[in-house]
């Protein structure tokens, strides 16, 4: 007897031994939101087409006196290539943390980027921005002098942001609070859409009139939330579920507001939906305005959804508008591109 209990005693510590090794997983849910930019001026028409407009007759030009030649107009500077393949992906993955607020993730690969192609402009200057945004001003500084020092004809019209810089001195994004926000997002859920769920949402960001932005660094942070068959709220986990395009380009803020449209698509069951999720449906989102890095305004639609953003965001009572129709530019067929002119 005292044998076999000695055998199952060792039995049942081996056992215990064996579980404690193994591995324990614990999954942690991490934010992605969608983050949309202003295009590049260079891309910020819209087609030929989209907009009809009368034509207007020019006033007739006064006659120049043939000893007075016509001055050229003056060549615009463009943004100077980055010759190493790798320091441009490591650059625009640093612009795009910078714009999501991740100063740490920017500077690291800014840094990397810098050891590939040290005489760019254009990291100099994303480094300059970086260091300007966490107050570390005589870094931003020495970068922007640098790119001063290397002239137009290799800065680029990165020579001109620079030698603003040094000349205007650096504006805190905080000046712009008040000034720059978000107009009341309106919101319509599709009910023609026949391959799943639809929901449309319409943007507005908002301007001061006297006030002059850099709208490379504006951007718009959606983050969306689901419904699953367990009743639980889950975070979108698929961006490709979300289209988006500006429809006001190109920016002139006529009446002080420019506009983005967000269109979110849900598939049916099966039409790319992860069964082992089971069913979603949609729940809502929150919208974040950010400026130089820095939150200016945000919306939450339900209201509860405030809980689950970042501490520290500026949380605003503007409730959304519901639509019961569509934006009247929505074409079903061509979600993103507006609508043709009637002939």
């Amino acid at each position: 007897m005292a044998i076999a209990q000695l055998l199952v005693a060792g039995m049942a510590l081996a056992t215990r031994f064996e579980e404690s090794q193994k591995v324990k997983i614990v999954e942690k849910t991490v934010a992605k939101p969608v983050i949309v930019r202003v295009p590049d001026a260079t891309l910020a028409k819209p087609p030929s087409t989209a907009v009809a407009q009368a034509p207007i007759t020019p006033p007739p030009a006064r006659p120049i006196a043939p000893e007075t030649p016509r001055r050229p107009d003056p060549t615009p500077l463009r943004e100077p290539e980055i010759a190493d393949p790798r320091a441009e992906k490591l650059f625009r993955e640093a612009r795009e943390a910078r714009v999501a607020g991740d100063m740490g993730k920017a500077i690291v690969k800014l840094e990397e980027a810098a050891s590939q192609s040290p005489e760019s402009p254009n990291i100099r200057y994303e480094l300059g921005l970086v260091h300007e945004q966490m107050g570390v001003y005589d870094i931003a500084t020495s970068n922007y002098q640098k790119i001063f020092e290397m002239g137009i004809s290799q800065a680029g019209k990165y020579y001109d942001l620079a030698a603003r810089k040094l000349r205007d001195g650096f504006d805190k994004p905080d000046a712009m609070l008040g000034k720059l926000s978000l107009g009341r997002v309106r919101i319509f859920k599709n009910s023609n859409y026949e391959d799943g769920e639809q929901v449309i949402l319409t943007i507005p960001v908002q301007k001061a009139p006297t006030e002059e932005i850099d709208i490379a660094e504006l951007a718009v942070s959606v983050v969306f939330f689901n419904r699953n068959s367990k009743g639980d709220i889950v975070q979108l986990e698929d961006n490709s579920w979300v289209n988006q395009v500006w429809t006001t380009l190109p920016f002139d803020w006529v009446g002080s507001e420019e506009s983005l449209r967000m269109i979110y698509t849900i598939p049916k069951s099966g039409n790319g939906v992860d069964p082992l999720f089971g069913s979603v449906s949609y729940y809502g989102q929150t919208v974040s305005l950010i400026y130089k890095g820095e939150t200016m305004a945000v919306q939450a639609w339900p209201s509860d959804l405030y809980a689950r953003m970042p501490r520290g965001s500026d949380g605003g009572s503007m409730q959304p508008e519901l639509q019961d129709s569509l934006p009247p530019d929505f074409n079903p067929d061509a979600p993103l591109l507006p609508l043709l002119p009637e002939n």
